[in-house]
């Protein structure tokens, strides 16, 4: 009976070793070459100064000042984590990490406040050259992402954001302006972050913005939650289209 236990025993920590790493720690030499570990964040959910040196609205400024419950507790990424005025500690303590990637989002409203009708915003563009300066310096990959759920208020007031075919022209530019601004030193490009689950949120349910939706979905106050989802993927899907060709045509 001992001995049956004593070899349960070695049985379960072998299984435990093999299939639960962590129990005996990771080692990189584990990992294949040039298998990065990394951490990640969105432009809204950290960088706050959300008019500050030249930002536009973005849509999710818009939502969190005019909607109480857009998020739960009430408050709005007006300041966040501060990132835009303290991103040199950010990048120190992501260094600290040990990782060797960072992968970030823009704000489309920090670079083009109203579009493509208003010009490049150059105190948004210094923003994130010096963020990808003080990254690429402690020697972290730069991964970054083009739209994670927020975009130029001014897009939704012109176009009806992802549901007016003329966004998808503005997205094309404003992918071009990074690519021409940041190419140099960004090797890795997302151009939409997790665009199902976006459109669902925003044109089925209604909980992010443009919060749109009809029943038995939700109750907003306009919205076509069997119809606007596919109208704003469809646009999306394009615009991605769009900001691939042009970046393997000029800039890969």
């Amino acid at each position: 009976m001992a001995a049956a236990a004593t070899a349960m025993a070695m049985l379960a920590a072998l299984v435990t070793l093999v299939l639960v790493p962590s129990a005996r720690g990771l080692d990189r030499a584990e990992f294949p070459p040039g298998f990065l570990f990394g951490v990640a964040t969105s432009a809204y959910q950290i960088e706050g100064a959300y008019l500050e040196d030249g930002k536009g609205l973005s849509n999710w400024d818009f939502f969190t000042h005019t909607n109480s419950r857009g998020i739960d507790d009430g408050r709005n990424g007006d300041v966040a984590d501060d990132h835009y005025h303290r991103y040199m500690e950010d990048v120190e303590i992501i260094h600290s990490l040990g990782v060797d990637s960072y992968r970030f989002s823009i704000s489309w409203a920090r670079i083009l406040p109203r579009g493509r009708l208003g010009g490049v915003n150059s105190a948004g563009i210094a923003f994130y050259d010096c963020l990808i300066a003080a990254l690429v310096k402690k020697g972290i990959e730069p991964f970054v992402t083009l739209h994670h759920f927020d975009l130029p208020h001014e897009m939704e007031t012109r176009y009806g954001g992802w549901l007016g075919a003329g966004i998808r022209e503005e997205f094309d530019y404003y992918a071009d302006v990074c690519f021409k601004a940041f190419g140099d030193r960004v090797k890795y490009w997302t151009t939409f972050n997790e665009p199902n689950l976006f459109t669902r949120l925003a044109y089925v349910l209604g909980k992010y913005p443009p919060a749109r939706c009809s029943a038995p979905f939700g109750t907003c106050e306009s919205g076509n939650s069997h119809r606007e989802p596919y109208v704003a993927a469809h646009n999306m899907l394009l615009s991605h289209a769009a900001a691939v060709h042009n970046y393997k045509k000029n800039y890969q």
